[in-house]
Formats: structure tokens, sequence, C-alpha cells
């Protein structure tokens, strides 16, 4: 029997139980082994050697956003309308078979913008280079869901779920659970405040399935069964998801206000080219994108190139600012000077550890170097030898 065989049968056997205070226990079992049987599947098989076939796309720019969303949906279209780049669109499924890449210039900043090729119900078991489409959305910072306004919600329902059967964890922030494997001394149990979902019992048998014997685990949030094992799997990744959807001009009016009212859906017609900069605006504020002006000493602040910064590529302190101009400027820093939304007062000194906000400008004052042989009356402007013994000798007169 194969993997995909193992997590039917087990989904089968949820199915059929019912869900009470008796079987929680064997539920959050089940849930266990499947959560395994999939990290199993997403594994390269025994004894190969590369990676295996995929799109091979160079990160570019200040940020990545992947499209993705099922065949005939208008990816390619909003592809080549935000970018300029040529992706060809048609009137029949799957006319995108690889990645094609654009770049977004918004806001003196440049993202990559990836139109993928559409993804079919099955796509984490690998049907439909399912597999290749979700590792490249894996490595992007936030992911455009392009949906049919016109087909059923239940779209959006399974390709959520496609995502989070291999490890991708939409508009989700991580679980507040500290979770430390430990060689000795057992399972150590403990919470901040009451559980409703999970109680010692049900934690030791999940961490049994996954023959864990000696650990630490501590609650800082009523979070449940699945919320635990996604710490103990440990290879989750959580993403920001915009939802849009496209084709808006072949419904009506009610329809369309109650999609743009959901939370983080952006309504947009491809064909009549409406609400892009709605979108973009959507995007730019789920990305979190920091841009930083440079002012050299003495000179007016330069607003052309500004330094790009983020959360989620190293971070938005000055310390990641010298760090993206140069890795030796961090040691070189004796304070900066700040103006800008972070500043309280103009221009204020900070140190390396203060948060810079999205237009803020930043002059950077260095460290002296020593002056040697002291200062004021007590520097020395000889350039002699300071020791009797090592002065030069003068020649003897001659007499």
């Amino acid at each position: 029997m194969g993997i995909i065989e193992k997590i039917r049968e087990i989904e089968a056997e949820m199915a059929r139980t019912q869900k009470n205070k008796a079987t929680e226990y064997h539920l959050g079992q089940l849930k266990a082994k499947i959560a395994k049987l999939r990290t199993q599947l997403l594994e390269p098989p025994k004894g190969s050697s590369g990676g295996g076939e995929g799109f091979e796309v160079t990160k570019f720019g200040h940020g990545r956003v992947a499209l993705i969303g099922f065949p005939s949906v208008g990816k390619s279209t909003l592809l080549t309308m935000l970018t300029g780049t040529h992706s060809e669109a048609a009137s029949y499924e799957f006319t995108t078979l690889t990645c094609i890449p654009g770049i977004i210039h918004y806001n003196d900043t440049k993202i990559q913008l990836l139109d993928l090729p559409g993804i079919i119900e099955g796509a984490s078991e690998g049907k439909g280079r399912g597999r290749q489409v979700i590792a490249v959305a894996k490595s992007s910072d936030i992911v455009l869901m392009v949906l049919d306004a016109s087909k059923s919600e239940g779209h959006r329902q399974i390709l959520t779920s496609e995502l989070e059967a291999v490890g991708l964890r939409l508009n989700k922030r991580p679980p507040q659970i500290y979770f430390k494997k430990k060689k000795t001394g057992g399972i150590s149990f403990n919470s901040t405040l009451p559980l409703t979902h999970v109680d010692e019992k049900l934690c030791y048998q999940i961490l049994h399935e996954y023959k864990i014997h000696n650990a630490e685990v501590l609650f800082r949030e009523d979070a449940t069964v699945d919320d635990l094992i996604d710490v103990i799997e440990g290879n989750r990744k959580y993403m920001k998801c915009v939802y849009v959807y496209n084709k808006i001009d072949v419904i009506g009016i009610d329809d369309v206000d109650k999609l743009a009212r959901q939370p983080s859906s952006v309504v947009i017609s491809c064909n009549l080219k409406l609400n892009f900069d709605r979108l973009l605006a959507k995007m730019w504020e789920e990305m979190g994108l920091v841009r930083v002006y440079t002012k050299p000493q003495g000179q007016q602040p330069d607003f052309a190139d500004p330094v790009v910064l983020s959360a989620d590529r190293g971070g938005c302190t000055v310390e990641d600012f010298c760090n993206h101009i140069h890795r030796s400027l961090v040691k070189d820093v004796k304070y900066v000077l700040v103006w800008g939304i972070s500043a309280r007062h103009y221009p204020q000194h900070c140190g390396l550890g203060h948060v810079l906000q999205d237009e803020d400008v930043v002059q950077i004052v260095k460290k002296k170097e020593k002056e040697e042989g002291g200062r004021g009356r007590f520097k020395s402007h000889t350039t002699a030898t300071a020791r009797i013994a090592d002065r030069e000798k003068k020649a003897p007169l001659k007499t």
C-alpha cells in the first residue's frame, strides 16, 4: 500500500468516527499519522541524487509574489497588465506550462511577480506539476490567490486545503507553543492558561506517535491539536495571502460588494482594467516593505534610490540597515540621526536597535579614529623615538 492510499484510508476512518469527548484522543492520533505521511510524501525518494525537476527562477528585486489559482482564471493576463511581460493567454486550460517572471515597479521598489501554471485538486500529491508550483510558492514573500468571481466559493477552500496539505499556512501566525526535545527526563507538560482543545493525555499520545518520549512542552495560548502537530513537525511556513477575485464584470453589483467586504480580498477585472491600483496598494500593505533614504553629512537626502528592508528579509532595525549597505559598517557606527515617522523629534539620535519605519531618512555618524600621543597639551608633536637608546647616533665630529 502506497503513502497516498494510507492517507486516504486514515481520512476515511476519520470521516466515519463521531466527534465527541471519548474519540478526541483517537482522532488526535489519526491527525498525527496523516501529518507524518504527508511529510514523507514531500521528501525525495531514497537513492535520488538531485532535487528533481523544478522551475528555475532567480530571485530578483525587493520582494517576490506568486500567482496561484485554477487554470483559466486570468493569472497570465494579470501578469501582462501589471508588469508588461508577455505571458500567453488563451481560452483553453493549462496555457501556461512553466513559471514566467515579471517585474512590478511600485513606490521606488522592484517586486518580482511569478505567473505559475494552474493547479488542480490533488496538486499536493503531485498531480499536474502541483509540487513544483507549490515549491515556488513557498519561496515567495506573499501569495496572490487568483479566483474566478463567477465560479463557486468552493474553489477557495480546495486551493487552501491543497496548500495546507504541503505545510503552507495562509494568513496565520505561528502558534505560541514552546517545544524542545530532551535526552532524558520524560515529557514535561505545562500551560500558562486553561486549555479547552488539548490536555496532557492527548499531548502524550501525539508525542508517542512521533516516538518522542523526552520533551518539554509549554502552551502560551489555547491552541488546537493541529497547532501542536505543526510545532512538532517544524517544517510549516506561515505566509500572507491576498484573495484576488477576477472577472467581476460578469456578476451583479451585490455579489461584487459581498466579495469585496471579505477579509484580505480584492475584486478586479482584467478585461475592463478595473481596481488594479487597489490591488497594488493591498499587496504593498501585506508585504510590509520599508523604504529608508540615506543622507550624506552636510548634503540633501538621496530620494532616488532607497534601501528597502522588510521583516521577512532580515529585519527593519538600524543594524539591519547598516548590514544591507556593508557588513563591516556596523562596528564603525557611533550613532545615527533619523528623520521620519519612527523619530520622536527631528533629528533623533538612535542606536543600532532602533526600528525604522517607511520613508525614514537616516544619516550615519561613524567613530573617529583614536589619535595617538595624547590630546591637548599632552599631545607630542615630535616624531623622534621614545627611548634614548633607540635614537640614531650622530657621526663624530672631524678634528
